[in-house]
């Protein structure tokens, strides 16, 4: 029998695990798109959910719910300022896991994991205005 086996452990300790899912749902929130593994990615999705119903709530509770979840304040703060407006009106369903064919070297199953109705340039927005400041920073 399978009782209260809700979730997939990944082969990593419970502590391990939630570190995991914290960075991981703060890198979604960042970039609003991330490549990770099948089973990852579905574990992510309930997690990521459950943050973007909090930021829709949008009061000092929920938002002290999600930073004890998640790792960074500017994750927090783009979770409430950002997706909280963007999905307003939606009844659930902000996560979509894309299948993306097998890695190369161990043949694991990626998936895609993204935020419906993203916005295609938060993709390493954040990354390429770092480079763009260190670069003008040398000159």
């Amino acid at each position: 029998m399978r009782h209260a086996r809700g979730y997939r452990r990944l082969n990593r300790t419970h502590e391990h695990r939630k570190a995991l899912f914290a960075n991981m749902a703060g890198s979604l929130i960042e970039h609003e798109q991330i490549k990770t593994t099948l089973p990852k990615a579905k574990e992510l999705r309930p997690i990521v959910e459950k943050l973007i119903t909090l930021a829709k709530r949008g009061d000092l509770h929920a938002r002290r719910q999600a930073d004890s979840q998640l790792k960074q304040d500017k994750h927090v703060a783009k979770l409430f300022d950002v997706l909280g407006a963007r999905y307003k009106d939606r009844q659930g369903g902000y996560v979509r896991v894309l299948k993306a064919g097998f890695r190369y070297g161990d043949m694991a199953p990626m998936a895609i994991i993204e935020l419906v109705d993203r916005d295609p340039a938060a993709k390493g927005a954040e990354d390429l205005a770092r480079v763009e400041a260190e670069a003008a920073a040398e000159d």
